[in-house]
């Protein structure tokens, strides 16, 4: 059978398909105000934010080609069918109802109406501007064929257009140098810092969420061979992954760069709508609010649309539809409690997440040593787990890590950069090696009990 080729016309489809759903409420506000906070050290805790906010991401996807999955619950089912289930529901509330979709809503209305509203409407605001984007969301997100037309031909080239002019102007008029202040967490360890910061745009956990909308994109173009979908998800992974860096840089030296002129924010939607308003005026917050409800908007349909996949896809008996109406009526409901719980609550959860994410994707690509054995994943993944945990309580509020101080305190002084926020490095690498010793020793008695049965 004759291998179909992706098209550059392809080529350039899915990559902005996979940048505006990947690119959204985190990945505008959160590079800004790691310049912000960052300062001169910028350029280190840049590296770290890269790594996890476009290279993890990428290898992700790469790992989806190579492995032939379709997303979470084929990425973790080597591990036994319970955990797949685990992983794929645990990281889809994350992605869906709990966290990352309605930050979609609350970040598109904090960059737009809530700097022109009074403090007593701001409540009804969100209200009335969530029910708006999420009804507008299910309409695009009904029609599954279309969704790549939407994405790729309209809303994400007039994003790109927007944020290009404050670019272009931010470099003609900066407002202040990139040797500003460093805040006492930056001085120690800016890429580690840099590094965890980019957990929050939760685009590695997205990208295998993604998975399975990006592969019926491509099969949509007709690319249905194992070999062209991998070569296709790492062309199109490359282009859009490198397009995001190049944004995201410019946003982190925006921020350091506004430190010239404004404090340190408490967040960095209000950095961004103080940058805009300083370079466009009163124009500023409709420019903003525009250019943020694009970005988000995409995310948002990305997101909704994989969640009522995966899940119909585990729970067939239950409509795409039915699925659907439920992600975007919960996350209608939890982006009501605002950006800022929404925020202080995802933390301690992609604290545990991340982690697991991570080894997944490094069994993926170690697949040819053990051959898919779930005696290696389920080593790895055990290991892994207890550091994720602990590394999650350390990062809930106080009222809940304080109940675990004694163990908190020993992790810390035992597992060598876990108070930095790597304890799970070496844990993982541990039960990746266990793994792989006990893989080969069933393998070596398995070969030797067929010797004996051949004789």
């Amino acid at each position: 059978m004759k291998e179909n080729k992706l098209s550059f016309r392809g080529i350039i489809l899915i990559a902005s398909l996979i940048f505006g759903m990947l690119f959204g409420a985190g990945n505008l506000i959160f590079p800004v105000h790691l310049g912000q906070l960052a300062g001169q050290n910028w350029l280190l805790a840049s590296l770290g934010f890269l790594v996890t906010g476009t290279l993890i991401p990428l290898i992700a996807l790469i790992a989806l080609g190579i492995s032939k999955s379709h997303g979470l619950y084929d990425f973790g089912a080597p591990a036994g069918k319970k955990f797949a289930v685990f992983f794929l529901i645990i990281t889809h509330l994350s992605l869906g109802p709990l966290f990352a979709t309605p930050r979609t809503a609350s970040t598109a209305f904090q960059l737009s109406f809530a700097s022109i509203l009074p403090t007593k409407y701001q409540g009804l605001g969100l209200f009335f501007f969530s029910a708006i984007f999420f009804f507008l969301v299910y309409l695009f997100a009904q029609n599954e064929i279309h969704l790549t037309r939407y994405i790729g031909k309209w809303l994400n080239p007039l994003f790109l257009l927007l944020l290009a002019i404050i670019f272009i102007i931010g470099i003609s008029k900066p407002m202040g140098s990139l040797q500003q202040n460093v805040t006492a967490i930056y001085q120690t360890a800016p890429f580690a810092n840099g590094f965890l910061e980019g957990y929050n745009t939760m685009d590695a956990l997205a990208t295998l969420a993604f998975g399975i909308t990006i592969i019926k994109a491509l099969n949509f173009l007709k690319i249905t061979h194992p070999k062209e979908i991998a070569g296709s998800l790492i062309k199109t992974g490359i282009l859009a992954m490198s397009i995001e860096a190049i944004i995201y840089i410019g946003l982190i030296m925006l921020g350091v760069a506004s430190l010239g002129q404004f404090k340190i924010s408490a967040n960095g939607g209000i950095a961004l709508g103080q940058i805009t308003q300083y370079y466009l005026g009163s124009f500023g917050t409709a420019f903003l609010g525009v250019m943020g409800t694009l970005a988000v908007f995409t995310t948002a349909l990305g997101l909704v649309t994989s969640f009522a996949q995966d899940m119909h896809s585990i729970f067939p008996k239950i409509k795409y539809n039915y699925f659907l109406i439920f992600t975007i009526a919960a996350s209608f409901c939890t982006s009501n409690l605002g950006l800022t719980q929404i925020i202080a609550w995802a933390t301690p959860l992609l604290m545990f997440l991340y982690p697991l994410a991570m080894a997944l994707i490094l069994l993926s690509l170690l697949t040819f040593l053990f051959k898919l054995d779930s005696i290696v994943y389920r080593s790895t993944l055990i290991f892994t787990s207890i550091a994720a945990v602990l590394d999650g309580i350390n990062a809930a509020p106080k009222v809940l890590s304080s109940l675990f101080s004694g163990i908190l305190s020993g992790y810390h002084q035992c597992i060598p950069f876990s108070g930095v926020g790597f304890g799970w490095i070496l844990p993982t690498a541990a039960g990746l090696v266990l793994g792989i010793l006990l893989h080969w020793k069933k393998s070596a008695a398995e070969k030797a009990l067929s010797k004996r049965n051949a004789a």
